[in-house]
């Protein structure tokens, strides 16, 4: 089937779906010259109106051209006066853009995202909220443009908010980011479901790429859509007060409409679990659990690399030196609390009372730069060499074990291929002249040791049960008597 279409039918919707982006384009370009924030404040003008409804058609006729023939709409969308915010989900494909241009909400954006040909003219036209990465303020910016325009009294158009904030393959629905409910304003959750027989729609980090996507949805003689819109969601004054409550409450009623689970994982845990580096963490994992705490203590992403420059240099100057509660708490200077507690726990090996500093800071650079592995073993290095710059095997498995965030690990294999002099020591330099010839040096040198010693020691790129990471199934998340999980038993 797919050797036929895309020798017939997939050429001739590519070509059809992009003449419909490239003739919406004019029209988008226009109706957007020397608008400004005041003119969105007042009623369409007749013209703009017209354009409005011309180009809702044509951005129609391109996902018809796609192969969807049909979109099958329930509930009823609510006015702008009514709910400000549309809260979508679950988000899982660039496909999700549909209820985008059926409604022409305002959506949040990346600021580069107006500079591409074409789309980027028709992005500008919805009056998105751009986000700068450039601008380390950007995020409370972007907040304060969401607050501004939702309590504008239904002034601006509504703005459709993704709140799990990357894609995933809808059997679940992870954390809900706060940003749609910081304003405290009533939402209309919105679901999309993709009931095709053969899922072409799903984009995640593991399995087809864009354009491999693109091609097989192309392939499909119908693909499915149904949107949702459930009743408005009015917030409680405790949920005006507390976001992430607001947040959970209204993924529960989506979770529900869905018939799926929910899971405590977050975008930023995704990130971690399935990181690109030379370390890929294994299934057995802590630093899950660990980043969980982080984020609840209070560390926040846009300071952390800050906060993790601090910590490093305060453990170096501690050197060896073992710190109880008391003393952790007053050198990450957050006073002793439940979360600290169980953070505190994460490192007591043997339950003794006293933890090694230097492992806490290995563990926050590892969620600070999941990918970066090297710039870990750097540091790490710094922290545990000797007088003379080197460490020794036993140092070397106490930082990849915090590194990995596993109880036990045999680095012998790898320690004995550094160090070729036989000196039983090696310098970082040692280390990173082998990574450099060995880029694989995990896969070779210490998965497949452990693997072989049935330890129970996976890689993160194995299979998952929702298509995530191996340890983020709904059931696991919802746990919550499991026992806290050490990094050594």
């Amino acid at each position: 089937q797919i050797a036929f279409m895309t020798l017939t039918l997939f050429p001739i919707r590519l070509f059809f779906a992009a003449f419909m982006m490239l003739l919406a384009w004019p029209f988008a370009f226009v109706a957007s010259m020397g608008s400004d924030e005041q003119e969105l404040e007042k009623p369409l003008s007749w013209w703009r109106k017209i354009v409005d409804v011309l180009l809702k058609a044509i951005m129609r006729m391109m996902w018809l051209a796609g192969g969807f023939h049909w979109i099958n709409v329930k509930g009823r969308r609510a006015l702008p006066a009514e709910a400000a915010i549309l809260t979508v989900a679950p988000h899982s494909s660039y496909f999700d853009a549909i209820p985008v241009t059926m409604t022409f909400a305002s959506i949040v954006m990346k600021a580069e995202s107006k500079d591409i040909p074409v789309w980027g003219t028709l992005i500008k036209y919805i009056r998105p909220v751009f986000v700068s990465r450039s601008d380390q303020d950007s995020r409370r910016k972007t907040v304060e443009e969401i607050k501004r325009r939702a309590q504008s009294g239904g002034k601006w158009p509504q703005i459709m908010i993704f709140p799990e904030g990357t894609c995933t393959n809808r059997s679940c629905l992870i954390t809900f980011k706060p940003g749609a409910f910081i304003p405290g304003v009533p939402v209309q959750p919105v679901v999309l479901r993709y009931p095709n027989k053969l899922d072409t729609i799903t984009w995640t980090w593991q399995g087809p790429g864009a354009l491999e996507i693109l091609w097989l949805t192309l392939c499909q003689f119908h693909n499915s859509v149904e949107i949702e819109f459930l009743p408005v969601y009015i917030p409680s004054e405790e949920e005006r007060k507390n976001p992430v409550l607001y947040a959970n409450n209204v993924r529960r009623v989506m979770a529900e409409a869905l018939g799926v689970s929910v899971t405590d994982y977050t975008f930023e845990d995704c990130q971690l679990a399935l990181a690109e580096g030379q370390l890929r963490l294994p299934s057995d994992t802590c630093l899950l659990e660990f980043a969980k705490l982080v984020r609840s203590l209070g560390l926040k992403p846009e300071t952390l690399e800050d906060d993790l420059d601090k910590y490093a240099a305060s453990a170096m100057k501690m050197k060896k030196e073992k710190v109880d509660l008391k003393e952790f708490s007053a050198y990450l200077e957050f006073p002793v609390s439940h979360t600290l507690e169980s953070m505190f726990a994460l490192f007591d090996e043997n339950e003794g009372g006293r933890i090694d500093i230097r492992e806490f800071v290995i563990a926050l650079s590892v969620v600070c730069k999941p990918s970066k592995t090297l710039e870990t073993i750097q540091l790490a290095f710094q922290l545990y060499h000797s007088e003379n710059g080197t460490i020794t095997e036993e140092d070397l498995a106490h930082i990849l074990k915090t590194a990995m965030g596993v109880s036990q690990i045999n680095v012998t294999h790898l320690f004995r291929a550094v160090d070729e002099e036989e000196r039983g020591e090696i310098t970082y330099d040692d280390f990173y002249r082998f990574a450099e010839l060995h880029p694989h040096f995990a896969e070779d040198y210490l998965y497949a040791d452990q693997m072989g010693a049935g330890s129970g020691l996976e890689t993160s790129s194995l299979s998952a049960p929702n298509g995530i990471c191996t340890d983020f199934s709904p059931e696991n998340a919802e746990d919550k008597n499991k026992p806290l999980q050490k990094k050594l038993n």
